[in-house]
C-alpha cells in the first residue's frame, strides 16, 4: 500500500465530509488503490479492510502511534504510543483462510462468510449493540443445515459458537488494547478503530496542507496544484521564507 499524496490527502477529505465513518474508511483505500473498485474493497472482510489501512496508515505516517485516552476510572488523561506491528493479529492456526467457513456445532452444520463494509453499513442505525451483533450474524450466514435439510434458525448456544468462530475467524476486525491507570491502577480495555484513528489523521493533515496553500498562495500567486504536488520538504522551506 503506497502513501497517499498532498493532493490526495486534501481531496479524500473533501470527499469524506459528505461520508459515513463505514465509506470513510474505503475512501481512503479507494484513494490509495484505484485500479481496485468500491464494490471490492467493500466486499472485503472487515478484518482484511483493516489489515489494508494500518499498512496505508504506515505508508503515509509511519509505524508509530501517539494516542491519548481518558481513565474511565478516575478521568486521568494518559498518552500511549502503540507501532503498527503490534496491531496486527494473525489468524489462529488451523483456521480457514478465505473469507467463509464451515462450523459444526450442536447437530448443525453452518455455512458462513466473514462481515464485510456492507454489512456494517447494514447494520450502523440498530437501536443498541444487542441488536447491532444479532443483525450481522444473520447477515453472514449463507446456510444452515441439520441432517441433511436446510433450516433458519439456530439455538441460541450454537449461534454463540458461531459468533465465537467468526470473530476467531477475523481478529483484525476487532483489536481491543489492554490498558492500565497509573494514578487509581485500573484495567480496562479500549477498542481501537484504524479507520476512525487514520481518518483522524488524515483531516488534521489535509487542513494543515490548505493552510500551507493558503500561505503560499496568497504570497506568491501560486494554483493549489502547483504547491501540494511540491514535496513536503520544499514547502516547508517555502513558508519558512514566507513567515521569515
Amino acid at each position: 500500500m503506497r502513501a497517499l499524496t498532498a493532493s490526495e490527502v486534501v481531496q479524500v477529505w473533501e470527499r469524506g465530509q459528505r461520508l459515513h465513518p463505514v465509506d470513510r474508511a474505503l475512501a481512503l483505500l479507494a484513494a490509495a488503490d484505484p485500479a481496485t473498485s468500491w464494490e471490492e474493497l467493500a466486499h472485503l472482510p472487515v478484518g482484511r479492510r483493516d489489515e489494508l489501512l494500518l499498512s496505508l496508515r504506515e505508508a503515509s505516517f509511519g509505524p508509530h502511534f501517539a494516542s491519548f485516552t481518558e481513565c474511565p476510572f478516575c478521568g486521568e488523561r494518559l498518552e500511549f504510543e502503540l507501532a503498527t506491528n503490534q496491531l496486527r493479529i494473525p489468524r489462529p492456526k488451523g483456521l480457514e483462510t478465505g473469507d467463509t467457513g464451515v462450523l459444526d456445532a450442536g447437530g448443525f452444520k453452518i455455512r458462513f462468510r466473514l462481515p464485510d463494509s456492507f454489512d456494517l453499513a447494514a447494520i450502523a442505525n440498530d437501536p443498541d449493540v444487542p441488536t447491532a451483533r444479532q443483525n450481522l450474524l444473520q447477515r453472514c450466514v449463507v446456510s444452515i443445515e441439520r441432517e441433511g435439510a436446510l433450516v433458519n434458525q439456530l439455538p441460541a448456544q450454537v449461534q454463540s459458537q458461531l459468533a465465537e468462530r467468526i470473530a476467531l475467524s477475523n481478529p483484525q476486525a476487532d483489536i481491543q488494547l489492554e490498558l492500565s491507570c497509573p494514578v487509581c491502577r485500573q484495567n480496562w480495555r479500549l477498542s481501537f478503530d484504524i479507520g476512525a484513528f487514520l481518518w483522524a489523521e488524515i483531516s488534521s493533515l489535509a487542513k494543515r496542507l490548505l493552510r500551507e496553500v493558503h500561505t503560499l498562495a496568497r504570497a506568491y500567486g501560486w494554483r493549489e496544484a502547483d504547491i501540494l504536488s511540491m514535496s513536503a520538504t520544499r514547502r516547508q522551506a517555502y513558508i519558512e521564507l514566507v513567515l521569515g
